[in-house]
């Protein structure tokens, strides 16, 4: 159940599977294409043994959910919500900034939100209202105007509750690889979106993936992982509760220590077992040790070295001087530090986004935040003075690409008598 891996090892197992399901996905996309909604309804009773009359959630379903979820969750919820936006509008870029970098030249960005998103929330095993926090808020605090979301069906009290606080209202009934397809191509209720934000299975990444010509995405997302880098003098039950704290998501899921400590690796391993003895999910946790272990690292740099080619979804720094081992981490989707740090404090209240590149892929990736949710465009404003300073640079080059109207462009505007230019004043 717990025993010593090698990091190669590890990181294969992390692999991403997409092209094992690459056929069914691309069939199930097809149906969605030419079906539409009855597409959806037909997939919803084939996967989720379930008959749909509708696939939009009304206003009455959002506030009946309300009555089926306790009201102390209730408030948990919205006292979440309060946090996670905190913490996400601490983010928001200007709307536009101009600097002058020269006399006449000024040059500056303009911040817009997308126009509409979209963003699946799982089901199945469980419900997950702060997955549908963490996928909608950031997107109502960018400043998106229009925010949908689908979740497999029948969807969960607890998920609608939760969409209802973050103030999303356009929810779909529409789950796996076709709730992808519906928000990326749209359907006779569902208008398609410009992105699609959310974890899901492999079935619902490799459709995200195979859909971004139509719909761009945040990243690839699978099954939750943690790397946790500890010390001799790290806490055993500490890093024990963290590492079952993921194993308990999915059998998929994987959870690795690197330790320079052997003894400190042997004493998580007992407590992974006392605690998991009688938790509630232990057949999922069984599963996932399956793909769990340790590595021994010589000291802290190694360590380091370590965790940066396995690029963990999570890290946990559980070392006596985490400062140094902090500066060295160059690959994690997020980081927690300390022992009173657990990641479960990131997964629902702290206020940092739990929706996380997984699978290696924090190499390329950051995890969900309010830039995934805006575009940028440059802005330019020159004055005569402005482009004849750089008007012989543009004409040369123009000229040695063999494109003369870009350089005639320049030019007709330098040559341009005084008498005869407008003013522009204005800039």
């Amino acid at each position: 159940m717990w025993s010593a891996v090698d990091v190669e090892t590890w990181v294969s197992r992390r692999t991403s599977r997409l092209d094992a399901v690459h056929g069914p996905v691309q069939e199930i996309i097809e149906k969605v294409r030419l079906g539409g909604d009855a597409a959806l309804i037909e997939l919803s009773e084939k996967f989720d043994k379930v008959h749909l009359d509708t696939i939009a959630v009304d206003e009455d379903a959002r506030e009946a959910a309300y009555e089926q979820v306790d009201a102390r969750i209730t408030e948990c919820l919205v006292e979440a919500e309060v946090r996670i936006s905190r913490f996400h509008e601490l983010q928001l870029p200007r709307g536009l900034w101009l600097n002058e970098i020269e006399p006449g030249i000024t040059l500056g960005v303009k911040t817009t939100p997308l126009s509409r998103v979209g963003a699946y929330v799982p089901g199945g095993r469980a419900a997950y209202p702060s997955t549908a926090l963490m996928c909608t808020v950031p997107a109502r605090i960018a400043g998106v105007p229009e925010i949908c979301c689908c979740s497999p069906p029948p969807i969960q009290p607890l998920t609608l509750v939760a969409l209802d606080i973050a103030g999303v209202h356009e929810i779909y009934q529409c789950g796996g690889a076709q709730a992808i397809a519906a928000m990326a191509l749209g359907t006779e209720t569902i208008d398609p979106v410009d992105k699609i934000v959310g974890p899901g299975n492999v079935y619902v990444t490799a459709a995200k993936m195979m859909l971004r010509e139509y719909a761009e995405i945040d990243f690839p997302a699978g099954p939750s992982e943690i790397a946790v880098i500890a010390d001799e003098g790290a806490v055993a039950a500490y890093v024990a509760a963290d590492i079952l704290a993921q194993a308990e998501h999915d059998p998929h899921a994987a959870c690795l220590l690197i330790s320079t400590s052997a003894a400190l690796a042997e004493r998580v391993g007992a407590d992974i077992k006392k605690q998991a003895e009688h938790a509630p999910r232990k057949d999922i946790i069984a599963q996932a040790l399956k793909n769990s272990g340790y590595i021994v690292a010589e000291d802290l740099a190694e360590a380091v070295a370590i965790s940066n080619a396995v690029a963990p979804e999570h890290l946990s720094i559980q070392v006596a001087d985490p400062l140094p081992v902090l500066g060295g981490i160059r690959n994690a989707g997020a980081i927690f530090i300390g022992p009173y740090t657990p990641v479960a404090c990131g997964d629902y209240a702290s206020g940092t986004n739990h929706v996380l590149p997984t699978a290696g892929y924090a190499r390329q990736y950051s995890g969900l935040d309010v830039h995934h949710f805006c575009k940028t465009s440059s802005v330019q404003i020159l004055t005569r003075e402005g482009l004849d300073s750089i008007g012989d640079i543009i004409e040369t080059l123009a000229t040695a690409e063999g494109l003369t109207a870009h350089a005639r462009s320049v030019h007709v505007r330098r040559q341009e008598k005084t008498g005869n230019r407008k003013s522009n004043s204005g800039c």
